[in-house]
């Protein structure tokens, strides 16, 4: 069983020796009487708790406070003092002290704190072996940042995840990671280690939804248990609600959810006992709400209620910088599953990769990855196993979809010119692959290059 290490910092011989005495049968001690001695032991040893006297000679006991801080701000420390100077004891608790005596001391005072402090430390550790464990099932994906726009939000994730109860809005398409950057809140938070609920309102009924977020009563309706059973939000107690795609909720459930927001208060289906909860509540939507709210679908009360911290996510086509990384990822993982040895892509299958418009996003992306780790058999993702992938234009640029002649007509060289330069741009100067974009051959590419007088890298001369 681990005995917990307390240093007892005193001149005085006497105490000290009582101290050493009382304490030995159930600690490891150790003795410092001065603060230079006290900040010695501490840089050669490491003691769970330090019981330490205000009135030193030397470096006196706030100061020593300070330096114990420095060295392990984790270390608790108790003060001492034969003097009920209050201002003194302030300063001390403000540096840091988690608790203080005043001597002639009580023994059992002494033993109720010291169990107190020491219980303080377990909970902390435990928690930070908490984070430790959930930090080796968090995926490297979910927190791959080299792109600009991830990094932003994994820096507004780590403030928002200061405040204790702010809603959060997350913002963006389906597959970019929105439940990632919750559980990154969930973690960075005083939060980390409760529940953390999740419930996808596009994904259950509007018959059901109100009976999942908040529970129901016995005989509330044909079919329900006969004990009746706790919704999410209650389950979700001193945790997190994630609510994702929030834009699906029934008008019904919008009026019961806002008013729970309001006051943090709710009734079960059937149930006529109010129930009131500690919860922090995370919304998601792959949805412009802003347009919802202005075609009637979503209450404009509620979704000012929840954007009160919006955290916007790009897609992975504009997050460029994050999809090699990723990739490598993806590779390492599904070697080890299926027993592969990929070690990277290829050029061509690199370029591939960061001209696709991936409309899956990451969760796209680890599929794809997934098939080729789990069908082929080679050293390196190949072009050629890419085959599968619809390699359609990139969403908003010319040839998405049916072209309608104007009335008027075009002119097809000018047209034509557009198209090239569009190519070469996405393909970085890529002469095969803009030339696969637009269906033709690689000379004939090199042909209109030159009748056109563009440059490789799509710009006219």
């Amino acid at each position: 069983m681990y005995r917990y290490k307390i240093l007892i910092v005193d001149d005085d011989k006497l105490l000290q020796n009582s101290l050493n005495y009382v304490l030995s049968d159930k600690y490891d001690t150790l003795i410092a009487g001065s603060g230079e001695k006290a900040v010695q032991v501490l840089e050669d040893n490491c003691p769970d708790l330090v019981l330490l006297d205000i009135r030193l000679p030397g470096m006196d006991g706030i100061e020593t406070l300070e330096q114990i801080k420095k060295l392990n701000r984790e270390t608790v420390v108790v003060m001492m003092t034969a003097y009920e100077d209050v201002k003194t004891v302030i300063r001390s608790m403000k540096t840091g002290a988690f608790d203080y005596l005043v001597k002639p001391l009580d023994i059992d005072e002494l033993d109720v704190i010291i169990e107190k402090a020491l219980g303080n430390l377990k909970l902390k550790r435990e928690v930070e072996e908490l984070r430790r464990q959930y930090l080796k099932e968090f995926d490297i994906e979910d927190i791959v940042a080299e792109s600009e726009g991830m990094k932003q939000a994994l820096k507004m994730a780590g403030v928002i995840a200061g405040s204790y109860d702010t809603t959060v809005l997350i913002e963006g398409e389906t597959g970019t990671g929105k439940e990632v950057i919750a559980r990154t809140i969930q973690y960075r938070s005083s939060r980390f280690g409760k529940p953390f609920i999740s419930i996808n309102c596009g994904a259950i009924s509007k018959d059901l939804i109100e009976s999942e977020l908040f529970g129901y009563e016995k005989g509330s309706f044909t079919g329900g248990l006969n004990e009746g059973k706790k919704g999410k939000i209650e389950l979700a107690d001193k945790g997190i609600l994630f609510l994702d795609e929030i834009g699906e909720l029934q008008p019904s459930a919008q009026v019961k959810l806002l008013r729970f927001l309001e006051d943090k208060e709710f009734y079960r289906v059937g149930g006529t006992e109010k129930k009131k909860v500690d919860v922090r509540v995370i919304a998601a939507t792959n949805r412009n709400l802003e347009k919802n709210i202005r075609d009637g679908g979503f209450r404009d009360d509620l979704y000012y209620r929840l954007n009160v911290a919006k955290i916007p996510l790009q897609p992975l086509r504009e997050r460029t910088a994050d999809i090699i990384p990723l990739t490598l990822f993806f590779i390492n993982k599904f070697n080890d599953k299926f027993g592969k040895k990929f070690q990277g892509l290829s050029k061509e299958a690199r370029q591939t990769f960061l001209q696709h418009s991936w409309p899956g996003n990451i969760r796209e992306l680890k599929n794809v990855i997934e098939r080729i780790i789990l069908m082929e058999d080679d050293s390196v993702i190949r072009d050629s196993h890419l085959a599968f992938m619809n390699r359609g234009p990139i969403p908003g640029t010319p040839g998405n979809g049916d072209f309608a002649l104007p009335p008027g007509g075009i002119n097809l060289d000018e047209l034509n010119k557009s198209l090239i330069i569009q190519a070469l741009r996405i393909s970085r100067g890529n002469k095969s692959h803009a030339a696969r974009m637009l269906g033709m051959s690689r000379p004939t590419m090199i042909y209109r290059i030159e009748k056109y007088g563009i440059t490789a890298g799509g710009e006219e001369e």
